[in-house]
């Protein structure tokens, strides 16, 4: 979290915005001092009425009482009517300019995010960041909407009034504004007191909404394990915590406007009983003693108002904090400068001397060398946790390792552009993300411009195309958020036939088939001998007759390679890779046959 003031971080960030900042900031000015104008033409009536010849127009040379009403008149209707012109552009100013930094924020926040490391999301709830991103986001642009305009107005107002006040009657002015240096001492003090209440009340609503996007995901979860009861008292207490948070911070801000008001009254006695005493004196005219009596009660009654815009300003700056702390989280993932042309691309995969651990846990590989030669397919098995899908992060760039290379056609990743890298690398993972479109969009999805007929190719070869074309509305059939409409196998092929569209160089299937039944994961499985084709593969399977073809077997264990070959010379070895192939198929050992390359 960066130690600057949230407002000065936000004015940096604001900087390209500057020029309809301080538009914006003028047309309050203006609108404030036309607004303010009114009690000094009642002074000019009273004098008029009470001087008669002797008043300041006829001195101006408007001797006829007549023509200085109309005259009066005149200036009061431009008066008005300037101060109306500037206070639809103030409004104008403003809350166009309060869409605009919540669009950008939101847009610049949600851009830095994508481009941030897998272990940023493994660390964070997605419900805080979707808080982030909208909640904190519209907090600021109500502030933009409502409060900064009001500052301005505020800041104007004390400055003008000061300034006639102490021009016209210097004596009367400093009790006047006697109270003005309490309210400025009040609202700082609360600021420094209610900041971090209101730090904490965006924390708890960032907690809370983690658990309503988590449940809200598994909900089916929560349903199958009768867990309603559960997650709703998990909720209640966060939403308590939330709840109490707020009343700590609402405890506080409550209190700033009633004591203000108080204070602001004796302003208000002294100039009425000091400045009427003046008159009686006869040392101040009449007419400028209304005008005082009028501008005092301008100038103090808008600084009731003083306590919702610090609270609107202080939600604000809290949210500000969240979201531009968000943006200063780095990139570890540094992009490349290297073009990787996919039609270059040969597909030749390595690791050497690989180790990598997650932040919280102990190492996953160790010292890790793999070779995967350009346009073979190879497959790495073994227990959960070996470190199987661990590699495929590594080649797609979502981790860095701690020590060691991973290199592409002899070139480490890492000079390649990110982009580049990753466009060049089919991924299907076993834990399939389908997004709330139709069953084309789904499929067509980062290759956006491909035709139909690459559509309808791709799901046939994924075993996809018949259980399409049963659905309702065929390519066009909505599938939900998530796909929940389609079974598991169903998600599976889909997000096959959308690594077939894409047509990479190097293929990655991580238990690609695990959610569908054997025969089509036997009909998938004679698809992929074609897919592969002319392609590097690599994958990861725990149902070993998914790879039984594959050009090379790696047996993972604890982080290392214990066991390689075919799939017949892993067989005939009769290590660990045999015993799983008896456990699934359900053979008999073969006399003889031991654990001799364990």
């Amino acid at each position: 979290m960066s130690a600057a003031h949230p407002l000065r971080r936000l004015l940096r960030y604001a900087h390209p915005l500057r020029w309809r900042i301080r538009a914006a900031v003028l047309c309050s000015i203006l609108n404030k001092l036309f607004d303010l104008a009114p009690p000094l033409l009642i002074g000019v009536a009273v004098d008029i009425v009470v001087a008669r010849e002797n008043s300041t127009l006829a001195g101006w040379g408007i001797e006829d009482l007549g023509v200085q009403l109309w005259v009066l008149a005149g200036i009061t209707l431009v008066i008005w009517g300037l101060e109306s012109v500037f206070e639809y552009a103030m409004a104008l100013l403003w809350r166009n300019l309060a869409q605009t930094m919540q669009h950008d924020l939101r847009l610049d926040a949600y851009d830095h995010i994508q481009g941030l490391p897998v272990s940023f999301f493994e660390d964070r709830q997605s419900g805080d960041l979707l808080t982030a991103l909208n909640e904190d986001v519209n907090q600021l642009e109500r502030f933009l909407d409502h409060g900064a305009g009001q500052l301005v107005r505020i800041a104007t107002t004390v400055l003008a009034i000061g300034t006639y006040f102490f021009v016209t009657a210097p004596t009367i002015a400093p009790f006047s504004f006697l109270p003005i240096p309490f309210v400025l001492w009040g609202s700082f003090r609360v600021q420094r007191r209610i900041a971090p209440r209101y730090a904490r009340v965006r924390e708890r609503a960032g907690e809370l909404g983690g658990i309503l996007g988590g449940n809200l995901g598994g909900i089916a979860t929560i349903q199958s394990y009768t867990a309603e009861a559960h997650e709703s008292e998990r909720l209640r207490a966060a939403s308590d915590r939330y709840r109490e948070a707020n009343r700590h911070a609402i405890r506080l801000s409550s209190a700033f406007s009633p004591l203000i008001r108080m204070v602001i009254v004796c302003g208000f006695i002294f100039t009425l009983v000091l400045g009427g005493e003046a008159v009686f004196a006869g040392t101040l005219d009449v007419s400028v003693y209304t005008v005082l009596v009028f501008l005092t009660q301008r100038l103090l009654w808008p600084l009731t108002d003083l306590g919702q815009v610090v609270d609107l300003y202080h939600r604000a700056m809290a949210s500000t904090d969240r979201i531009l702390d968000l943006l200063d989280v780095p990139r570890t993932i540094r992009d490349g400068d290297r073009a990787l042309p996919p039609e270059e691309v040969r597909g030749a995969l390595s690791l050497r001397s690989v180790d990598f651990s997650y932040s919280t846990g102990p190492p996953v590989l160790t010292d890790f060398s793999l070779e995967v030669p350009a346009g073979s397919t190879v497959a790495l098995v073994g227990a959960t946790g070996s470190g199987k899908s661990s590699i495929v992060k590594l080649l797609l760039r979502f981790h860095e390792p701690s020590a060691g290379e991973v290199l592409l056609d002899g070139t480490p990743v890492e000079r390649f552009r990110l982009a580049e890298l990753r466009r060049a690398i089919g991924f299907v993972s076993q834990d399939v993300f389908l997004f709330a479109g139709t069953v084309r969009e789904n499929i067509v999805y980062g290759s956006f411009d491909a035709a139909d007929r690459q559509v309808v190719r791709a799901a046939a070869m994924a075993e996809a195309h018949e259980f399409i074309g049963r659905l309702e509305q065929g390519y066009g059939t909505p599938i939900g958020e998530r796909g929940v409409k389609l079974s598991g196998g169903q998600r599976q092929r889909l997000a096959i036939a959308r690594a077939i569209v894409k047509d990479p160089p190097i293929l990655i299937l991580d238990e690609a088939t695990s959610a569908v039944d054997n025969e089509t994961e036997a009909a998938i499985q004679r698809s992929l001998q074609r897919i592969c084709v002319g392609r590097t593969t690599l994958i990861i399977a725990h149902r070993l007759s998914t790879i039984r073809h594959a050009d090379a077997i790696h047996v993972i264990d604890r982080g290392r390679i214990v066991e390689s070959g075919t799939h017949e010379g892993l067989l005939a070895r009769g290590g660990i890779y045999a015993r799983l192939w008896r456990v699934q198929s359900g053979e008999r050992a073969p006399e003889g046959a031991g654990d001799r390359g364990s």
